[in-house]
């Protein structure tokens, strides 16, 4: 049974850092692509960084972007979400999503990934 697992999440103040963790069990974690997804109250799912499907290389979020570090470590299958300088708009559940990458679908999108963990809360107060 493949499962991610995402921790990490808490509630934090504008300007503190977080670290979130996604366990992945159950495939094959160097074959895999990943990349993290949040969701806000009444908002589409949205690409906060990933890593392309054509040559692994990190790719961040327009809002993210300087502030969020990705990073995967394949001798424990993790992969991690390094949140800096965190904002009020950063508040949303976090989810961690995996896929091979065959789909031929561009991987900022959700629809390109066919596992995904129960997610975790961030709250980012002002």
């Amino acid at each position: 049974e493949v499962q991610l697992v995402e921790s990490g999440g808490n509630l934090v103040k504008t300007g503190e850092s977080l670290r979130l963790l996604c366990a992945v069990s159950g495939l094959s974690f160097d074959d895999y692509f990943f990349g993290w997804f949040r969701q806000a109250p009444g908002k589409e799912r949205e690409s906060v960084s990933c890593f392309t499907f054509s040559d692994d290389r990190p790719v961040y979020g327009d809002s993210v972007r300087g502030r969020f570090t990705i990073s995967r470590d394949n001798a424990k299958n993790t992969v991690y979400l390094q949140m800096n300088s965190l904002k009020p708009e950063d508040n949303s559940v976090y989810y961690c999503a995996a896929d091979l990458g065959r789909t031929g679908r561009v991987e900022i999108a959700a629809s390109a990934y066919e596992y995904w963990g129960q997610g975790t809360q961030v709250t980012v107060t002002s």
